[in-house]
């Protein structure tokens, strides 16, 4: 199993439920996904970034087929334009 988390900071954080929208548009987008969760922050509790994405995949594989999908590219690259800060962490379980 490969855990993929990413977490982003915006250029501006009233864009963070825009981006969790487009980005929640990728789950269930290839199989061996096993979960897929976009959460923006929260008023009041800690954090230092807008969005995170909490992801768990099968296989390198699977992440694989994930990061290369047409619709996956088109969502990272319309979002592109709204982060000003990207930071991802991969681990295998």
């Amino acid at each position: 199993m490969i855990k993929h988390i990413v977490m982003w900071n915006l250029f501006d954080a009233a864009d963070a439920p825009r981006f969790k929208a487009q980005l929640d548009t990728c789950n269930a987008l290839v199989p061996g996904m096993v979960e897929f969760e976009v959460a923006i922050r929260t008023v009041g509790l800690e954090a230092n970034c807008d969005v995170v994405l909490y992801s768990v995949f099968e296989n390198s594989a699977a992440l694989a087929a994930y990061q290369n999908h047409p619709h996956h590219q088109h969502v990272s690259g319309a979002l592109g334009t709204l982060r000003e800060i990207r930071s991802v962490l991969d681990y295998e379980i």
